[in-house]
């Protein structure tokens, strides 16, 4: 039996969703960014649902906080790259 608690909750729900609509915006970025700017919004982008999810297995209310500040420092780092 798997417990997947993170699929119930909206905000992984949307950062799941946008990931897609991040690749799509990529596509226009010139190709010598393909490696540098383009790789790192990547990262950044999958590291907010990837890092709600481990934070929503985790057993404590304060080990889910943290990660969910680790998925809002990849949210900033979006702000900043873009």
């Amino acid at each position: 039996m798997s417990i997947r608690p993170h699929k119930k909750l909206k905000v992984w729900q949307d950062a799941v969703d946008f990931v897609p609509k991040v690749y799509l915006i990529l596509r226009s970025f010139p190709d010598d960014e393909k490696f540098g700017l383009t790789s790192q919004i990547r990262r950044a982008s999958t590291s907010v649902s990837i890092n709600i999810a481990e934070g929503a297995a985790r057993s404590s209310k304060k080990d889910f906080a943290h990660f969910l500040y680790i998925s809002m420092g990849s949210i900033s780092e979006l702000d900043t790259l873009i």
